[in-house]
């Protein structure tokens, strides 16, 4: 149980003393927006008129350098005019990181432009915003194949032991809360057959590379015909396909990922090739998302997004993944 009160006063502490290295004064207006990996606080600088995302890092999650290798590829991102996204914004001094001292740890703050937008949700025409989704993750990936990257880049890479697998980095699926003995089961062979299935799958340079790894609804945001991409926190190596299984976190059992699955397909090829094989392969990458998501939710119960979906969503992840081995059989 990570962000309990005293541990978000402790950072709010730390943060109002780091808010001078971007020019604002330690009494700046600080809010904290949400609560996931990380805590993520909004500032506002009075004095310019101008709001400010500041991002508090979750101890023992990324390294100093796994946090500079996704700046600098935000930074390229937008060079590129890849995608629309917040810029990270310097300290005064010009340094993307700051950090301060908590309980004998080094927490690690970066900063970022506002934007401007909301969540698209299911009243939304989400079909069209798919589409204009997968189009964007073909440019994303794209970017990613060409990009020379810096000689001290590094990031995760989300394979499947990373995923659900012998090295999990979200926590132990096992341990999902109100899982039972038979929901356990059934989950275990779900389990074997998704490994089975992405060996046969591959992970060569045309289907596997550096990914956003989160583009969920509440990683998006929309403005008027703008759809604009935040938050590449978990960005890392992995499945191309697996960004779109990602675009639908908790959204999995809802009878309209079919369509939101074929605007995606559609939007992606206008900017790039999909083959057939690839498209097929995308339901498993959803099913292996779930499972992860099932796992994120036992491990980080201190979240408000594993607090709302609890026990329901573990039970929904044991009929999906029945659903699945039925259509896999």
């Amino acid at each position: 149980m990570l962000y309990q009160d005293a541990f978000l006063e402790r950072l709010e502490t730390g943060l109002r003393e780091a808010l001078p290295n971007w020019g604002l004064p330690r009494s700046a207006p600080v809010s904290l927006l949400t609560i996931s990996e990380n805590a993520t606080y909004l500032a506002e600088d009075e004095a310019k008129g101008r709001k400010i995302i500041f991002r508090v890092h979750r101890p023992d999650y990324h390294t100093e350098q796994e946090i500079r290798s996704e700046l600098a590829w935000v930074s390229a991102l937008r060079e590129g005019g890849v995608v629309a996204t917040p810029s990270p914004i310097p300290t005064q001094d010009g340094a993307l990181l700051s950090s301060f001292l908590d309980d004998g740890q080094l927490r690690y703050i970066a900063a970022f432009e506002f934007m401007p937008g909301k969540e698209p949700d299911a009243e939304d025409d989400l079909v069209k915003w798919y589409g204009e989704l997968g189009e964007i993750n073909a440019r994303l990936h794209a970017h990613g194949r060409a990009w020379e990257r810096p000689a001290s880049f590094i990031r995760k890479t989300w394979n499947f032991d990373a995923m659900i697998g012998d090295k999990p980095l979200w926590g132990d699926w096992t341990e999902a809360p109100g899982l039972t003995p038979e929901g356990r089961a059934i989950l275990e062979k779900t389990s074997a057959l998704l490994r089975q299935q992405t060996n046969a799958y591959g992970s060569g340079p045309d289907r596997f590379g550096l990914v956003h790894c989160d583009l969920r609804l509440a990683n998006l945001l929309v403005e008027g015909d703008r759809l604009g991409v935040i938050d590449f926190d978990d960005c890392g190596f992995s499945w191309f396909g697996y960004d779109f299984a990602a675009s639908v976190s908790f959204l999995e059992h809802e009878p309209y990922v079919p369509e939101l699955m074929a605007a995606w397909v559609e939007g992606y090829r206008e900017a790039a090739s999909l083959s057939a094989e690839e498209e097929a392969a995308l339901p498993m990458f959803v099913m292996l998302r779930r499972m992860q998501l099932t796992a994120w939710i036992g491990s980080h119960a201190e979240t408000p997004t594993a607090q709302s979906m609890g026990v329901p969503y573990t039970e929904g992840s044991v009929a999906l993944g029945e659903a699945y081995l039925s259509r896999n059989s």
